[in-house]
């Protein structure tokens, strides 16, 4: 028996991107971001959600990719990790949610040796749907690397 797994794809861009739903906590529509200053690029502000303050950071721009234009598919997608032990939400820009798909495990490719060994550890495979290819995620490791910790830092929110 193969083994299935839930995950929510999302669009950047032209490009397709999943991640594991365990780590989502909702999905909120584009409202606006305060932004803090002397904060890293991919570090867009916070917001207010729920009464709680929540740091939101661009994929996009963490990926070295253009700055997105905000379009009425942008939304965020509130995801938990663990960040020194302590479980954190933050926001992820993106320019679109598309759906929850199951992916059975075999079906998820490797991640080809890039060349870029930057990315690699952020991408844990890739999955063929129909004509799109999905990039699969790691989203603790994208969030959970030191850049990330010390922008918290400077919002106020670690």
């Amino acid at each position: 028996m193969e083994e299935s797994l839930s995950y929510l794809s999302f669009r950047i861009g032209n490009e397709y991107y999943a991640i594991h739903v365990c780590s989502v906590q909702s999905i909120i529509e584009y409202t606006r971001i305060t932004k803090i200053p002397q904060t890293p690029a991919h570090f867009l502000g916070i917001i207010n959600l729920r009464g709680e303050v929540l740091p939101v950071l661009d994929l996009r721009v963490r990926f070295g990719l253009t700055k997105p234009e905000i379009t009425l598919d942008t939304c965020i997608i509130v995801v938990e990790i663990a960040i020194k032990g302590k479980q954190m939400l933050i926001g992820t820009l993106v320019d679109g949610v598309s759906e929850v798909i199951e992916i059975e495990k075999d079906s998820i490719d490797p991640v080809p040796s890039l060349g870029r060994d930057r990315f690699e550890p952020f991408i844990t495979g890739f999955h063929h749907q129909q004509e799109q290819l999905l990039m699969i995620l790691d989203i603790h490791k994208i969030f959970a690397s030191e850049e990330i910790v010390a922008s918290k830092k400077l919002a106020g929110v670690a």
